[in-house]
């Protein structure tokens, strides 16, 4: 970065736009509360740029697994995503936030192309950019693109929000005893086979030294408080035994 100002990327996943009771879909008052949420750390003076998922409206995993070709229902995937971060920023601009969608699959009507260097400009500008349509490419997730992104951006962090605290040593749904882990490397990540995010997008914020943040996005306020860098969560990031 240029100055001392934080950027952060968060990333959003589909199902957290979904509507509670139908599981699936778009719930405009969800929508409206993350949008205020990112408007009041926005406000802050911290630049954030923004990955979204698009499971809420089609997964292509699930589609593949079902006999469709990988390849196509990752790319419908995407074209989810998009409509996603459509509405994201409709609900941004309406809470006072200036913000540009980026595609990584070029639909210039509805959004730009995806440059690195326009993003920044952006982001630079004080405005939100929302990166959609993941990496451009099938087989890889959008947890990968938001690290790919953060590398791009020279973000200072990865902040997932999930539903659940953060990272637990087990299952917490499985066992109740599980422990809230606050803070562990990314080799405990990768050796625990931790299913919390992507192995690839963790193995690539290690390799450009990114802490990545796994925090409860369904609390109000919480992700005010993970994009500001308060405590909260689980943090996941380096330490020196990595380079031993």
């Amino acid at each position: 970065m240029t100055d001392s100002r934080r950027r952060v990327l968060l990333k959003l996943s589909g199902e957290a736009f979904a509507d509670p009771d139908l599981g699936y879909g778009t719930d405009p008052a969800t929508v409206k509360r993350v949008a205020a949420e990112i408007a009041e750390a926005h406000a802050t003076g911290v630049e954030v740029a923004i990955v979204v998922g698009g499971g809420n409206i089609f997964r292509g995993v699930s589609q593949a697994s079902r006999g469709m070709d990988p390849a196509s229902a990752d790319h419908m995937g995407m074209l989810a995503t998009v409509i996603n971060g459509i509405g994201l920023q409709d609900a941004l601009e309406k809470a006072g936030v200036v913000t540009r969608v980026q595609t990584a699959i070029s639909m210039r009507q509805i959004a730009e192309p995806y440059i690195r260097l326009k993003a920044i400009r952006h982001l630079e500008k004080n405005r939100a950019v929302i990166f959609a349509a993941g990496t451009g490419n099938p087989f890889f997730t959008t947890d990968t693109a938001a690290a790919l992104r953060a590398v791009e951006i020279d973000a200072d962090a990865v902040l997932k929000a999930s539903k659940v605290a953060g990272i637990y040593s087990e299952d917490p749904r499985a066992n109740p005893d599980a422990v809230l882990l606050k803070e562990l490397s990314f080799r405990d990540f990768i050796e625990r086979d931790l299913r919390v995010m992507d192995t690839t997008a963790i193995t690539m914020s290690r390799e450009h030294d990114i802490p990545v943040v796994v925090f409860d996005m369904t609390k109000p306020g919480n992700i005010v408080k993970a994009v500001v860098g308060e405590d909260i969560g689980t943090l996941v990031h380096g330490d020196d035994s990595d380079d031993q």
